[in-house]
């Protein structure tokens, strides 16, 4: 079947000059010719122009479309998959720009009318956020952000308190809050060390990224990553990167509430077989569980860690003496009791 000029402009909604001016720039040649001279468009050609008009649509200049459809033959399943490809690219720039429209939207929608300064304030930001990650990367984040904003807030005043403090970055103090400090940015990230790593780069090297919006200052960043860095070489020793992204999240509060329970029980002189003993003690194992995912080949790497490294056992969320307490009551729960009991390293105890 072949289609005049007429019939096909008639038929696909478009123009009889359109349709002269794609055959006049060889971008869609008719295949036949009446007697008396008119254009005749086939099959093939008909499909050729659906390409040309799907790819108008998502904005192509005539030329690139021309280019595009180049090559041997006109295959539906070639020009299709132009279209999707091109399609995709679309998608993925528009998606982009809407997921960035929407985080503007929400944080107009949280506060008081922005002064130019603020939007001149939250371009910059943007501008310098978009250097390092997606916007679907920025949403993660800034949706994460509440996870651990107050857990944040308590543990950027303890760092700037030991600071003021001049604390050194090996001190017992110090050491507590870079592993807080460690476990909430792991916890903002989703466990992403790539994400993080980024996030790091950024504050580094991007000055007008630090003390905003309850970021740290520059100088509080420099103070703790010595600390981390002190906590992660000696880590590193132990554990493997899949094993840090593995790691899940226990809130300090968890820690804290054990922590205060079990001196309680050290207070009222206890032994390690009472019920209130072997109770904590069990809690503290399901702690544990939540930390490592329950992965007793993890698990044990971090106890040997522990055992084995004086400052990673300064830098825990429970004192030496609970710890020891817990590990005895441990070993006298029902077997049935601990799904995932350790084998203490014997420094441990």
């Amino acid at each position: 079947m072949l289609l005049k000029v007429g019939d096909l402009a008639r038929r696909t909604g478009l123009t009889v000059r359109t349709l002269h001016h794609y055959d006049e720039i060889g971008l869609l040649t008719p295949s036949g010719r009446s007697e008396v001279g008119y254009r005749l468009y086939s099959q093939a050609d008909v499909q050729r122009l659906h390409g040309i008009q799907t790819m108008r649509q998502m904005g192509l200049a005539l030329s690139d479309i021309g280019n595009l459809l180049a090559g041997d033959g006109v295959a539906p399943e070639r020009i299709i998959g132009q279209q999707i490809r091109a399609l995709d690219q679309q998608i993925a720039q528009a998606s982009e720009l809407r997921a960035r429209l929407t985080m503007l939207r929400d944080g107009l929608m949280a506060g008081a009318e922005p002064n130019m300064g603020n939007w001149l304030e939250a371009l910059a930001l943007m501008t310098t956020y978009g250097k390092y990650f997606s916007a679907t990367e920025l949403k993660q984040i800034f949706t994460n952000w509440s996870l651990i904003e107050a857990d944040w807030l308590v543990v950027r005043d303890l760092v700037r308190d030991a600071m003021d403090r001049q604390l050194p970055p090996d001190a017992p103090e110090v050491q507590a809050l870079a592993y807080r400090w460690m476990a909430l940015m792991l916890h903002w990230m989703g466990g992403d060390l790539d994400l993080l790593e980024r996030w790091g780069h950024m504050f580094r090297t991007e000055p007008t990224t630090q003390g905003r919006h309850h970021a740290p200052p520059g100088e509080m960043i420099e103070y703790v990553e010595v600390a981390i860095k002190l906590r992660m070489a000696l880590l590193e020793k132990y554990i493997t990167r899949d094993d840090l992204r593995a790691l899940g999240h226990v809130p300090h509060t968890h820690w804290a509430a054990l922590e205060a329970d079990v001196q309680q029980l050290l207070a009222r002189g206890l032994p390690p077989h009472h019920p209130d003993a072997i109770a904590a003690a069990l809690r503290w194992n399901a702690l544990f569980d939540q930390l490592t995912g329950q992965r007793p080949g993890l698990r044990q790497k971090l106890l040997t860690a522990s055992a084995n490294e004086p400052l990673l056992q300064a830098g825990s969320p429970l004192s030496a003496p609970v710890r020891a307490f817990l590990h005895a009551a441990l070993a006298c729960a029902a077997p049935g009791a601990v799904p995932h009991r350790p084998e203490l390293p014997p420094k441990e105890l």
